[in-house]
């Protein structure tokens, strides 16, 4: 039988939770650079009875990919596409940041935007650290949204201190994700797809957990206790606004980015975080 296939790139907590609630039904191609994480979570998901096929990815290189792609192709109609990979300021280096973080989406958004089926939908995790950093100017935005992919790393703000400040590289790659995402729901739709970000919160991920533990962790917790929910987020609630995002009732929804955060960003807006 020839399923929809659903493709989920990453596999930490968010892609875990995103492939169980959308995999069910369907071929589901998980893609990750950790060979091990991919082959645990496969293994995990076959025994719970899903379709499961597995790609190693790089997403920082468009060969690799396009290689994703062409395989998720060949599986059938490609109706879905979550990308949730990414690194965080506690995980690695600025240029390590802007390479997996903003090269990295804009080359999926290009590749599968080449081979997403009528009616498919895709889903893009960004961050809303991108709606907290000083706001750029609009030929920067104009810039991050339409830059060819191979060129974004050059552009002078992606130097300087956000080459070497791993939270500025962060901040400014969640923005460029959101740009990205509008850019591209045109040539999407040219196929009678839509693409569409989420910008998550803190959330009790792995990745969560290690951000809270850093540098940043005390800022962060402040923001959790001024918003309006008062608690971190769970990886079942970017599961449920994905599948909003990419099932029927969202039909009249394309390049537009939901923050699904708990009221973080508005307690900080609104000065309740005591943060500017």
């Amino acid at each position: 039988m020839n399923r929809d296939v659903v493709v989920v790139i990453g596999v930490g907590g968010m892609g875990r939770a995103i492939a169980r609630r959308q995999g069910a039904g369907r071929t589901l191609l998980l893609a990750d650079v950790d060979q091990a994480a991919l082959d645990s979570t496969a293994e995990a998901l076959r025994g719970d009875g899903y379709d499961v096929a597995t790609h190693h990815v790089d997403v920082s290189s468009r060969a690799s990919v396009a290689g994703l792609a062409a395989a998720a192709a060949e599986r059938g109609a490609v109706t879905q596409v979550v990308h949730t990979a990414g690194l965080s300021p506690a995980q690695a280096p600025a240029p390590a940041v802007l390479r997996v973080d903003l090269l990295g989406v804009a080359l999926v958004l290009e590749e599968f935007g080449r081979v997403v089926a009528p009616g498919g939908a895709g889903v893009v995790i960004a961050s809303m650290a991108g709606h907290l950093p000083a706001p750029l100017d609009p030929r920067q935005e104009r810039e991050l949204a339409h830059t060819p992919a191979e060129e974004l790393l050059r552009l002078p703000y992606a130097g300087g201190e956000t080459a070497t400040d791993a939270g500025r590289a962060y901040s400014l790659a969640k923005r460029a994700n959101v740009l990205r995402v509008q850019a591209a729901a045109p040539a999407w739709g040219e196929r009678g797809a839509r693409v569409n970000s989420i910008s998550p919160g803190v959330i009790a991920t792995p990745m969560g957990r290690q951000e809270l533990a850093g540098e940043a962790g005390r800022q962060m917790r402040a923001m959790v206790e001024a918003s309006a929910t008062g608690r971190l987020g769970t990886p079942d609630d970017i599961a449920d606004a994905t599948a909003f995002l990419l099932g029927p009732a969202a039909t009249f929804i394309t390049g537009t980015d939901l923050l699904v955060d708990g009221g973080a960003v508005a307690a900080v807006r609104s000065g309740a975080s005591g943060r500017p």
